[in-house]
């Protein structure tokens, strides 16, 4: 599924994003759109056009025809899942952990 598609008030897990222009997919990744990010619809322009999304603790708006560029895994429930982790908590090996 798409970002695009993603119901009001729903929170997703971004898998990826894929634009055919190397430019704006490297913008969108720079607002923080990166793979394993956690992404909440929060509104749509009363015409449909933009849609505002909170990331990382602020807001931020969309138009339709770049969220579509966004792969997401949309998730069941608000919050955390029975482990106390998000969803979207992605293990990355050799990132910051310090040998045992």
């Amino acid at each position: 599924m798409t970002l695009d598609k993603l119901g009001i008030s729903k929170t997703a897990c971004i898998e990826s994003v894929n634009c055919p222009e190397g430019n704006l997919r490297q913008h969108l990744l720079d607002m923080g759109l990166t793979p394993g990010t956690s992404v909440t619809h929060i509104k749509t322009a009363p015409l449909g056009d933009p849609m505002e999304i909170r990331i990382r603790g602020y807001e931020l708006t969309l138009r339709k025809d770049e969220a579509a560029y966004i792969t997401i895994t949309a998730q069941e429930g608000e919050g955390s899942s029975e482990n106390g982790r998000s969803p979207c908590d992605v293990a990355h090996p050799q990132m910051g952990e310090m040998g045992k």
